[in-house]
């Protein structure tokens, strides 16, 4: 962190306001030779906007406000600069390409925030908040993520910590001080501690699904054999002509995903293409593209046509989604019956079958109130639970708990206490992965390689 990054934190395109921003030891200096202001004996203020110009070789680029914001009381901890231009494309371009002309280095995706982290600014788990605060998709997400930035997660990992703590501190003292023979009493008391680091982390990975549909959405995959009413049921939920629809078997060739909020809480909609044999080469592959979607999939809308008998192609999704949650929607309803919804019932006795008519609108509130049913019975509130929404949290969480488990199987064997640390000293680390209390390199360009650059 020896050199000063620089890059573009606003999105690309037409806008108001663009800006550029620097962090580093130099930051002031390359601010200082590349804005003019409009005063006399202008000085630079810490954490005050001054109005001027960005000039190169006596040019001006653009029309700005500037800030200086001098370390520590700034994002990264560093000394930081930014430049406020006129969106669009050219002038932050350009204000960027003088900021490296001067002697910045172009910073990495999450850079930023990297550097946060690193000072001590932030850690691990509120570094990743930014994150999924900027790709937010609804306000419950949202609320989790500020949460999370907030240090929720991290209190509850440091209290789960502080139980594993006391209990090596307790081993530490019956090997230093064997003569007081306290084992047989310290396998108690060490049990106790472990079912109460196992119960808390346990919470935590239990409430990982609801926490990845407030962060990712409810993974929806709307299912059929061609024609049967995919695009118009995607089109009728989104109230937009999102999707191509015509009578022609196998308009939909690939995947086409859409998002939509219910109750706050985002639902990732997926029209998939009509799973049947064919020719096509193109329709092969988004067939081909159908199937490992359904894999994926937290929920299944299957379609079937009950104006007609069922086809083979209706049983190859019968079996595709066996084992999937699934609602079944027995489409085109207002046309004389040909299936029994017996049937469904038989072969999917704990599907939700809806009998719908998607032309004329007849089932689509029902299927949306069967949803929310299915998924948010109880809804999460937000503003006094801690919600798991970061896969990588939840990996970590799950090696701990593997090696509580582990260590409460070597007590019940009464085995010697000093062989016992181990298991907690494990556990100990997997929480400490969370925060970034022990982490490695390499993990944490993994992390910060998903921001986006300026961030």
């Amino acid at each position: 962190m020896e050199y000063t990054i620089a890059a573009i934190s606003t999105a690309v395109g037409e806008a108001g306001i663009g800006i550029v921003r620097m962090s580093g030891k130099d930051a002031l200096y390359i601010g200082k030779q590349i804005f003019k202001s409009t005063r006399e004996n202008f000085q630079f203020e810490n954490k005050k906007l001054h109005y001027g110009h960005i000039v190169d070789d006596g040019k001006v680029l653009d029309e700005v406000l500037i800030a200086f914001m001098k370390a520590p009381n700034t994002y990264t901890r560093e000394d930081m600069v930014e430049i406020y231009s006129h969106g669009g494309i050219i002038p932050v371009k350009k204000i960027l390409e003088l900021c490296l002309k001067k002697g910045a280095s172009l910073a990495e995706k999450g850079e930023f925030t990297k550097r946060a982290f690193l000072n001590g600014r932030l850690d691990l788990t509120q570094a990743e908040a930014v994150i999924d605060i900027i790709k937010a998709k609804s306000e419950k997400s949202y609320e989790v993520s500020l949460r999370q930035l907030e240090g929720s997660i991290t209190q509850q990992v440091l209290e789960i910590q502080d139980i594993l703590m006391r209990m090596m501190a307790f081993i530490e003292a019956n090997i230093d001080f064997p003569e007081d023979e306290v084992e047989e009493i310290s396998h108690k008391t060490l049990l106790e501690d472990s079912k109460k680091a196992e119960e808390r982390i346990k919470k935590l990975i239990d409430s990982f699904d609801r926490g990845k549909i407030l962060r990712d959405g409810l993974n929806t995959v709307i299912l059929g054999k061609p024609n049967v009413g995919k695009s118009s049921l995607l089109n009728a939920i989104l109230k937009e002509n999102r999707a191509i629809v015509t009578d022609i078997p196998g308009t939909t060739r690939d995947i086409i995903e859409e998002y939509i909020n219910i109750d706050g809480i985002p639902l990732k909609l997926i029209d998939t293409a009509g799973i049947r044999e064919t020719e096509d080469y193109v329709e092969k592959i988004g067939v081909l593209k159908t199937k490992e979607t359904i894999n994926k999939a937290d929920l299944v809308i299957s379609l079937f046509d009950v104006s007609s008998d069922i086809t083979d192609e209706d049983k190859k999704i019968m079996e595709l989604v066996r084992d999937k949650k699934i609602i079944i929607m027995l489409n085109k309803s207002d046309l004389e019956k040909k299936l029994d919804e017996n049937y469904f019932i038989e072969n999917f006795p704990n599907a939700r079958i809806i009998n719908s008519s998607i032309t004329t609108g007849v089932g689509i509130e029902e299927l949306i109130e069967t949803i929310k049913d299915m998924f948010y019975k109880e809804d999460i509130k937000i503003e006094s639970e801690v919600v798991l929404t970061n896969i990588r949290h939840k990996d970590m969480l799950l090696k701990a708990y593997k090696s509580i488990l582990e260590l409460e199987e070597e007590i019940a064997l009464n085995e010697p206490i000093d062989c016992l640390e181990v298991d907690i000293k494990d556990a100990w680390e997997s929480l400490g992965q969370i925060t970034g209390q022990s982490i490695t390199e390499d993990i944490l360009d993994k992390i910060f390689s998903e921001f986006c650059i300026g961030k």
